[in-house]
């Protein structure tokens, strides 16, 4: 019996334990197998059955004909000065609805001294519409499947490995994930938990829920949805803003869901004992970086048990916005802490090739040479 009768090779990238085992039932093989197959693509980063060489010579055989592992194809890197890689990926043509568009996406590789970082997409494109955003410009393309989320993850690593230390080869614990690409996660919530249970999984990437976060432009259903998982990513809400008149111009979905109702959701949501909420604010000269928005800040996060605030400085694109000044951004700053808010500026990596916070958008740029990169996929 084939896999899967007239419907041709079965994808096996994305798959879960579960999904993997039962695969092994219509194999007609011992249960054992299933994990195997699991451990290889994830945790081995095997991404050829053929390679798979504790399984059968004649399963090997049989998968090669019945089952593969699709990767996006690496149609160009762009190498920062600050050693980031803006990676853009070409994505075939998938089998459902929501992914039978071929498109493009990009994920951003971000090595630094004891750790790696890797920004990932969840969506082709994005349907949120936030005003400063360069991404909100390409409009939705198409939802990404579990298995293209996860293989923005696997393809830097394994191209990465013989530039990294050890640590970062032991499951991947020294690797943080962002999932603050291209796309709203939380609109495209089955894949992307599908794909979150992987990169968490011990038995999987290994990688600790500690470095694993999910952004939001705060879809507040979905935010409920992900506080029921009981395995999840830690949450960031991106706020930009002081007010529902300022947040409505920036960023039209709160017209759907407003302050009110997002800063109720985050009050309910069940925090881990080591964890907080972290809310994004993005600067945006003379719009909502003045010193009465940072009081209102305060006064909007007061009710919240734990959290903290990251001040992202605007990240230039073809936008009618500018940067907010280093002294307002500091000014800002210093009232939220002054008034007990942990708050940090954070500055965005890859930013000369169009890969910072708020940039992806496919555009092709000029790139710092790339030193040899070994890939073994």
């Amino acid at each position: 019996m084939r896999l899967r009768e007239f419907e041709g090779p079965m994808e096996l990238l994305g798959k879960s334990k579960e999904e993997l085992r039962i695969l092994r039932i219509a194999l007609g093989e011992p249960a054992f197998r299933g994990a195997q197959i699991y451990h290889a693509l994830y945790a081995e980063r095997k991404f050829d059955v053929g390679q798979i060489t504790n399984l059968p010579v004649a399963l090997r055989e049989r998968l090669s004909k019945e089952a593969r592992v699709t990767l996006p194809e690496v149609k160009q890197r762009f190498a920062s000065a600050d050693g980031s890689v803006r990676y853009l990926y070409a994505l075939p043509e998938g089998e459902g609805k929501e992914t039978s568009r071929p498109a493009s996406v990009e994920a951003v590789f971000m090595p630094s001294e004891g750790r790696q970082t890797i920004c990932i997409s969840t969506q082709a494109g994005c349907a949120v519409d936030c005003h400063f955003c360069l991404t909100a410009q390409l409009g939705l393309i198409r939802n990404l499947t579990a298995g293209e989320i996860v293989a923005q993850v696997l393809l830097p690593l394994e191209e990465h490995k013989a530039q990294l230390a050890p640590p970062f080869e032991a499951q991947g614990k020294q690797t943080n994930i962002v999932l603050m690409g291209q796309g709203e996660p939380l609109l495209n919530f089955e894949p992307v938990m599908a794909a979150v249970r992987i990169l968490l999984d011990p038995g999987g990437m290994g990688i600790s829920p500690k470095h694993v976060t999910l952004s939001t432009s705060g879809i507040v259903p979905g935010i409920e949805r992900l506080a029921q998982e009981k395995m999840r990513p830690k949450l960031a809400i991106s706020l930009n803003a002081s007010n529902d008149e300022q947040r409505e111009e920036l960023m039209p979905i709160n017209k759907k869901y407003p302050l009110s109702m997002l800063m109720e959701a985050c009050k309910n949501y069940p925090l881990r004992t080591w964890e907080h909420l972290t809310f994004e604010y993005v600067m945006l000269g003379g719009l909502n970086d003045a010193a009465d928005d940072a009081r209102r800040v305060v006064r909007l996060l007061a009710p919240l048990k734990s959290v903290k605030v990251n001040l992202i400085p605007w990240n230039p694109g073809e936008l009618p916005y500018r940067e907010s000044s280093p002294e307002r951004i500091e000014e800002f700053r210093r009232i939220l802490v002054d008034r007990g808010v942990p708050t940090f500026v954070r500055y965005s990596r890859g930013r000369d090739v169009m890969a910072a916070c708020g940039q992806l958008a496919l555009l092709q740029v000029q790139s710092s040479p790339l030193t040899t990169l070994r890939s073994a996929l």
